[in-house]
């Protein structure tokens, strides 16, 4: 088990992140699911699932985050350094930060101030390295993001299309507070899922080319979704000034 980094970005991310956690499961169980379907056997059916998927992204989320990211023992600690010079290779390195010898593909993260086997990145949603012992957990936690965050969107539409007998019982008051809490909430399911489905493609393109983001950037491999976003880009100034021609022409 790791400690928790002194991160500050860290801790803000992880405390945003339960936060919302919970806003999400407050407005599903109270303002979609029991508000609408309250007289239906559908109502306990998607509590139950969706507080499911909570608790595995829960689970995966703090294994990722208090799992050793694959940590090298410093000269100090429970290898010696004279174990660490019989087992050395000649492609081993010495870190010049935290002094330890590391492993190819080992690189030293400044803000764990700890050289990471296989480092990926350092996430701060999950305030620690994405390394080679934990990025199955990391992997999990996005793949539950992108789940519940497709589920709660489909729960509010199904809230609004199906027709609600026991919505005509309440006030406009209820009815305006359900409605702010939907469209929050569906801002809140859309941006998180948007996020995650990008980090997640970048993560199964590392693995599936066995190259973590730091290798891409040092060898300059081009990663196909980042491509297409630079292009995106470079192309919105241009097609912003035809599009202005076009008006001017029109007038």
């Amino acid at each position: 088990m790791m400690k928790l980094v002194n991160d500050p970005c860290g801790i803000f991310c992880i405390l945003f992140t339960y936060s919302s956690i919970i806003y999400a499961d407050y407005v599903v169980i109270q303002w979609v699911v029991l508000h609408t379907m309250q007289d239906s056997l559908w109502a306990p059916f998607h509590i139950v699932l969706f507080n499911t998927f909570l608790l595995l992204l829960t689970v995966s989320h703090l294994r990722a985050m208090f799992s050793d990211p694959g940590t090298v023992p410093l000269s100090h600690t429970n290898v010696s350094l004279s174990d660490l010079r019989q087992v050395k290779r000649e492609d081993w390195t010495m870190c010049t930060r935290c002094e330890a010898y590391r492993p190819p593909r080992a690189h030293h993260c400044r803000i764990c101030k700890r050289c990471i086997r296989r480092m990926d990145h350092h996430c701060p949603w999950i305030n620690n390295c994405v390394g080679e012992k934990n990025q199955k957990y990391f992997v999990q936690f996005l793949f539950f993001v992108c789940i519940i965050s497709a589920y709660t969107i489909m729960l509010v539409i199904m809230s609004w299309v199906r027709e609600c007998r026991q919505c005509k019982m309440y006030d406009m008051d209820t009815r305006q507070t359900q409605v702010l809490h939907s469209v929050i909430l569906i801002m809140e399911s859309a941006l998180f899922g948007m996020f995650v489905i990008a980090i997640l493609y970048d993560q199964m393109d590392a693995i599936y080319n066995d190259q973590t983001t730091i290798e891409q950037t040092v060898y300059k491999r081009p990663n196909p979704l980042h491509r297409y976003l630079f292009s995106v880009i470079c192309r919105w100034p241009k097609i912003s000034r035809s599009t202005s021609k076009l008006n001017i022409r029109s007038v």
